[in-house]
């Protein structure tokens, strides 16, 4: 994956992921399978998008106690997705616990999952922060600590908005990767998230990769609006470089 633009398959019916993939023949895509996907069709969705030449961020935040994290990821890397994730919240321990079952799972002579952190979702708000779970600092110095966390638990990465990208490459470095959600088109509806950019924002302010879903997998023509979020990632990105 090279500065991904990830598709959320984020469908209510196996047949309607189907039916939205007929609008993407012959063309190789980043694809998320989230919880929602998973728990319904199993790893069969992912074999299946595999053998159509899919790449996969298997997107589940595994979040429990660090044995059972690592149990879990042993089992999931033998589905040799591309990326794969944890909440941050579990802490460096069950993060550390994690990289070593996906490293234990993942076959001889292949090339692990890269393997990303959680921050803090983007339908969370300040408000949120403070009033649901007790964190009484501003969103980005929680977001950048536990993007710190995250590197010195050896993962590669985290997910957070790209509002607090440039505070993450500032606390762990440019190559450490950062895949922001929130992403839309300008005039599109921002749902139930907060924190959100366009994909011109979102590569200005330095994602490595950006998960789009409801802009394209709600479009009229979802071929068309996945090519005009490409345009608009790729174009910007060979503005900045």
């Amino acid at each position: 994956m090279q500065r991904p633009l990830i598709i959320a398959l984020d469908f209510e019916q196996k047949e309607k992921r189907q039916a939205f993939l007929t609008h993407f023949k012959g063309e190789t895509l980043d694809l998320k399978i989230g919880t929602e996907g998973f728990y319904r069709e199993g790893a069969g969705v992912i074999e299946e998008l595999k053998n159509q030449g899919h790449r996969i961020f298997l997107d589940l935040k595994l979040h429990d106690i660090p044995n059972t994290v690592k149990q879990a990821m042993k089992a999931l890397a033998s589905l040799e997705v591309d990326l794969v994730n944890v909440h941050a919240a579990g802490g460096q321990k069950m993060m550390a616990a994690a990289r070593e079952g996906l490293e234990a799972g993942t076959l001889a002579g292949r090339e692990r999952a890269k393997l990303i952190a959680v921050t803090q979702l983007t339908s969370t708000s300040e408000q949120m922060l403070s009033s649901d779970l007790l964190i009484n600092q501003p969103m980005n110095e929680v977001v950048a600590h536990y993007a710190r966390v995250t590197k010195e638990s050896g993962l590669d990465g985290v997910v957070c908005s790209a509002h607090e990208v440039a505070d993450i490459h500032q606390a762990c470095g440019s190559s450490f990767l950062t895949v922001t959600p929130g992403i839309r088109l300008a005039g599109d509806e921002a749902s139930d998230q907060h924190r959100i950019v366009t994909p011109a924002e979102a590569r200005e302010k330095g994602s490595w990769g950006i998960v789009v879903g409801r802009s394209i997998t709600k479009a009229i023509d979802p071929n068309a609006a996945y090519h005009q979020v490409k345009t608009e990632w790729e174009m910007n990105a060979c503005q900045t470089k």
